[in-house]
């Protein structure tokens, strides 16, 4: 892969060339969210639809902590419709005449929901925040803290999904299936919004690994897809084919960062990296975020079948505290996992990922090298460093409850349950809900 301009490439891509020619080829990476095996028989679902609006998927978080009632950081939760967590913080940044960055938050939230969530912002009035409404967001409870919110400060998130066009004579299977989740886990598959509209965010972050900021960036602004129309399409087009400027007033006044990125192509001598780093480092870290999820669920539907049991050479995590251990006595441990006290976990892949040995570990270098990469490629430095991290196989599903009710939309069933934090509601619908 070049880079834009021509001339030598830099070593690090030239090392990475005939990897990315085979990461291109798509080897187990390319099947999205409906080619992903589930857990229980796909007989055992209820036919319907979900989430014809955004009231039909509420979701709370579960603070980790509750405030101290003083300090010089102000709590608020916020309600929102349609809109994400950062278009969110935007906007109450500008209303409050503050940088984005100062205000604190737990976690990113779907955008087609009513989402509660938790944020912070040091030295300011509560009063400037009490019952502030802007369009789709209001501010519904303020209080104080000690410290800044910070990505992570949170237990978990309790849903309320209302299920449409269902019939009553599923509810015995789709019960039976709820159980089995309920006693083996939820398979931890990161959803389809952690990977954009398009679900193609990951290829970003691994154009970005692979230090092919030209690729990236056409992800970014170009190459048009059959999800794209009307002027975001139109944008894209631009774009391909070198009309940066057009492309720039073309994008929709939502996709900022979008236009901001081919404004900076449109300036002189701008190579696709400056252009990339014109932005906001959290939205590169997002799509470097995008690509480790990517992997991580390639090795979980690997290990789908077997995603409530250890191996020797697996990294456990203990559900109690977070903590990570190697399996080594095998009879032991899988008492544990049994109990649901433990789970193996999988890798998101940086510089500081322990390394998991025997079966596991080996599993997880033939996803790599089938994927064209070693673990050394994940040694990036700076402000887009690899760090990795263990992640669990399963999540424990609770406070689970079931039932049916009419609403101005209609007849409904509405699943009520909590997961841990990082979990994804809709790795729960897919075990339970078939389209109709």
């Amino acid at each position: 892969m070049g880079v834009i301009g021509g001339g030598r490439q830099p070593a690090r891509l030239r090392s990475l060339e005939h990897a990315n020619e085979s990461v291109e080829a798509g080897a187990d990476l390319e099947p999205g969210p409906s080619s992903w095996p589930t857990l229980t028989a796909p007989a055992r679902a209820w036919r319907g639809t979900f989430r014809e609006r955004p009231e039909d998927f509420l979701v709370e978080e579960v603070p980790i902590y509750a405030a101290a009632g003083s300090g010089d950081h102000v709590f608020f939760q916020v309600e929102k419709r349609g809109v994400t967590t950062l278009e969110a913080v935007r906007m109450l940044a500008r209303a409050l005449g503050r940088g984005p960055r100062d205000i604190g938050f737990a976690g990113m939230k779907d955008a087609q929901a009513v989402t509660r969530q938790w944020m912070s912002l040091e030295h300011v009035d509560p009063a400037r925040l009490e019952g502030l409404e802007l369009g789709p967001i209001r501010v519904r409870a303020v209080t104080r803290h000690k410290n800044k919110l910070k990505l992570g400060h949170l237990s978990g998130n309790r849903f309320e999904l209302k299920l449409r066009h269902t019939h009553p004579s599923q509810d015995a299977a789709g019960r039976s299936a709820l159980d089995e989740l309920v006693q083996r886990g939820v398979p931890n598959y990161f959803g389809p919004q952690r990977f954009g509209v398009r679900g193609d965010s990951w290829k970003i972050g691994r154009a970005l690994l692979a230090g092919d900021f030209e690729l990236a960036l056409a992800h970014f602004v170009g190459r048009p897809g059959p999800l794209d129309s009307g002027s975001v399409l139109l944008a894209r087009q631009h774009f391909d084919a070198g009309r940066y400027e057009a492309a720039a007033r073309t994008w929709p006044r939502s996709f900022r960062d979008a236009s901001k990125a081919c404004m900076a192509m449109a300036r002189k001598r701008t190579s696709p990296k400056q252009a990339l780093f014109a932005l906001d480092r959290s939205l590169l870290r997002l799509f470097v975020s995008a690509y480790q999820s990517q992997l991580f669920n390639a090795l979980l539907a690997r290990r789908i079948a077997g995603v409530d049991q250890v191996l020797v050479g697996d990294l456990a995590f203990k559900h109690a505290n977070g903590a990570v251990f190697s399996v080594q006595d095998l009879q032991a441990e899988a008492a544990r996992a049994q109990a649901f006290e433990i789970s193996p976990t999988g890798p998101l892949f940086g510089s500081r990922m322990t390394r998991a040995d025997g079966e596991p570990g080996r599993l997880e270098e033939e996803l790599l090298q089938r994927a064209g990469h070693r673990f050394e490629d994940f040694a990036h430095k700076g402000s887009l460093e690899w760090q990795g991290a263990r992640r669990p196989l399963r999540m424990p599903l609770s406070e689970l409850a079931i039932q049916r009710g009419t609403d101005g939309e209609g007849d409904f069933l509405a699943l009520a349950f909590r997961l841990p934090a990082g979990g994804y509601a809709t790795s729960l619908l897919r075990e339970v809900l078939a389209s109709s």
